[in-house]
């Protein structure tokens, strides 16, 4: 997923406004929240490696490693371009359109545990999604090369605003800076339908193919919910920042 560093221009904006002008309550109200998301940030994440942990050691009846649940929802799906491959690394799992792969981490492509298989399910449904054009996925992979652009120049294009808005009171460059970090914005908020409906497509098909039963089902589908949780965290968090940004120049303006 890409990211914004929104730390780096928190830290431009503080250090680039004059403290004369101080700060409005809403933007120092929303950076405190930034602050609070990124701890709570820091909390899912810790939360989804402990479940990650205690449902890899839950083996299911059926024995089937990650990657074999994964080629077999591609065969059921009809699915039959999309590759299973190994990747190194915790939590890598990803679906490639470019190479058109599904790429499973150490800890999902050989194991047989109810965490494997909810991962690899949840990555065969973004090529489900792939195959049937689901319209987020769409947008969310032509958004790509733009926000790899904007989030490379946000930094330097707010810095050097941030700059010119004290010396010459022309908040241009600034606006542009946000629109940089609004793309990101909007990337993330596209993200979160697909990673919901990805998971939707895999608990679904994990229980009408009989590959996990019974108590294991909520285990998938709470190992999943806490990997959806990271992505709203950061589309709170991307949002965040972009309002913070947006007080801040309008603050500077007055």
């Amino acid at each position: 997923m890409i990211q914004l560093p929104l730390f780096a221009l928190l830290q431009a904006g503080y250090h680039t406004a004059p403290h004369a002008a101080g700060y409005s309550a809403a933007t120092t109200g929303m950076f405190l929240l930034i602050v609070v998301i990124g701890i709570a940030g820091f909390a899912v994440q810790a939360r989804l490696k402990s479940v990650f942990r205690k449902y890899s050691e839950v083996p299911f009846p059926g024995g089937l490693t990650g990657a074999q649940v994964a080629e077999k929802m591609l065969r059921d799906n009809n699915i039959h371009n999309v590759r299973v491959t190994h990747v190194p690394g915790q939590l890598t799992d990803h679906f490639n359109p470019q190479t058109m792969t599904v790429n499973l981490s150490d800890a999902v492509y050989a194991s047989n545990s109810v965490a494997a298989a909810a991962v690899a399910a949840h990555e065969c449904g973004h090529a489900v999604q792939h195959a049937q054009g689901y319209a987020p996925l769409v947008l969310r992979s032509q958004l790509v090369p733009v926000v790899s652009f904007s989030s490379r120049m946000a930094t330097w294009v707010i810095l050097i605003g941030l700059g010119i808005l004290s010396a010459t009171q022309n908040a241009l460059l600034c606006w542009i800076g946000v629109g940089m970090i609004a793309m990101s914005a909007l990337f993330s908020l596209v993200t979160l339908p697909v990673e919901y409906n990805a998971s939707a497509r895999a608990l679904v098909w994990l229980e009408s193919s009989r590959t996990i039963q019974g108590a294991q089902v909520a285990q998938a589908r709470q190992a999943l919910g806490w990997a959806a949780r990271t992505y709203l965290v950061a589309a709170l968090s991307a949002i965040a920042s972009l309002l913070y940004y947006v007080f801040l120049i309008l603050g500077r303006r007055d």
